[in-house]
């Protein structure tokens, strides 16, 4: 590694903290609504995202405490913007088989994943762009 790169690996340390952190409260609120680890959310479609956005946020945040920036970057880009598209469909039109939530745009948790799905989002997508512009 070049005095350059480490400096560099250095400065984002904390972002990358920061964006881990945004990925395991982003799974850590999955949990919590399905109502637990162990539990599936009816129909069997939505449960099996619930698990695999959750395994996905963990895996991010690992990548991303462990220097692979531009893959952990581009993963917990995902992990923000799959529950938030989720949220508008689920809320708005409906999903199939499952419209329990239509219109239910305030409950309390579902407007706490938004904030840190948000938050993931914007920091996530420009420090995956700059990841883009350095040399592998």
């Amino acid at each position: 590694m070049s005095h350059r790169t480490a400096v560099v690996a250095e400065a984002t340390w904390p972002l990358r903290w920061a964006g881990a952190l945004l990925c395991l409260a982003v799974a850590a609120i999955h949990v919590v609504d399905q109502g637990g680890l162990t539990t599936t959310r009816d129909p069997a479609y939505i449960g099996i995202a619930y698990h695999v956005l959750e395994i996905a946020a963990v895996i991010a945040a690992v990548l991303l405490l462990l220097g692979l920036v531009r893959l952990g970057w581009l993963l917990a880009a995902g992990v923000a913007l799959g529950p938030l598209v989720s949220y508008i469909l689920s809320r708005g039109p409906g999903l199939p088989h499952y419209t329990d939530d239509i219109g239910n745009w305030t409950e309390p948790l579902g407007l706490v994943s938004l904030a840190v799905e948000g938050a993931l989002l914007l920091l996530s997508v420009p420090l995956f762009v700059r990841s883009l512009r350095r040399r592998p």
